[in-house]
């Protein structure tokens, strides 16, 4: 899939109530999705391909076919899900590969990436604005940074939630696993961000205290 073009709307999104249907034609409603969820779903991809970008090009341009192919009918809102769910998918297709590769005798045995373990007493955060939540002063660019050095579950968890605005029900739908599993990813990950960030916005203060 070539030709389409990228908005690196990087910025998370404020409100699912804010995306509007996009009335139109289906190839208007792609290209306003497109435009809308490109940057992200980008900078999700690199993420968690550590840094390959043209992995994570084609990873969210074959997810776009999938959905373009499958869910044309569907209304612009029920794409937001389906279309990471898909994104999913093949990034994790990717990644099992990737380790076979890395191990050609990994067939014999199923290829264990991230556990989805879950602690019971996690407290389900409210989605948070990451700027609201690691303050102002840290930028956009030093929060990619830091999420890049999660694992890739927590960043998953931290970016659907925190990024896309998906509910622990949505989020742990689209990441197929429990949503104890999202709650443990996601309250790890603010974790592990605010002791990443901490050195340049003290009042991070790697507090432990994620439930408030």
């Amino acid at each position: 899939m070539t030709g389409f073009s990228i908005s690196m709307d990087l910025a998370p999104k404020q409100s699912r109530s804010d995306r509007s249907t996009h009335e139109g034609t289906v190839e208007q409603r792609l290209k306003f999705f497109m435009q809308d969820v490109t940057g992200r779903a980008l900078v999700m991809m690199e993420s968690a391909t550590q840094g390959q970008h043209g992995i994570a090009m084609d990873l969210v341009q074959e997810a776009f076919i999938a959905l373009h192919k499958s869910y044309a009918d569907k209304a612009t809102d029920e794409w937001y899900p389906l279309f990471y769910t898909i994104l999913n998918n093949k990034l994790q297709d990717w990644r099992r590969k990737e380790a076979r590769r890395s191990n050609p005798f990994s067939f014999f045995k199923k290829v264990s990436l991230d556990s989805d373990e879950e602690v019971t007493d996690v407290v389900d955060e409210t989605t948070p604005n990451p700027f609201e939540f690691l303050d102002q002063a840290v930028t956009i660019e030093e929060i990619q940074a830091a999420i890049a050095q999660l694992p890739v579950r927590q960043q998953q968890a931290f970016m659907l939630r925190a990024w896309e605005g998906f509910d622990t029900q949505t989020t742990a739908q689209i990441m197929n696993c429990s949503e104890g599993s999202v709650k443990t990813h996601y309250h790890r990950a603010i974790q592990g961000l605010r002791a990443s960030l901490a050195h340049l916005n003290p009042s991070l203060g790697g507090s432990s205290d994620e439930s408030r």
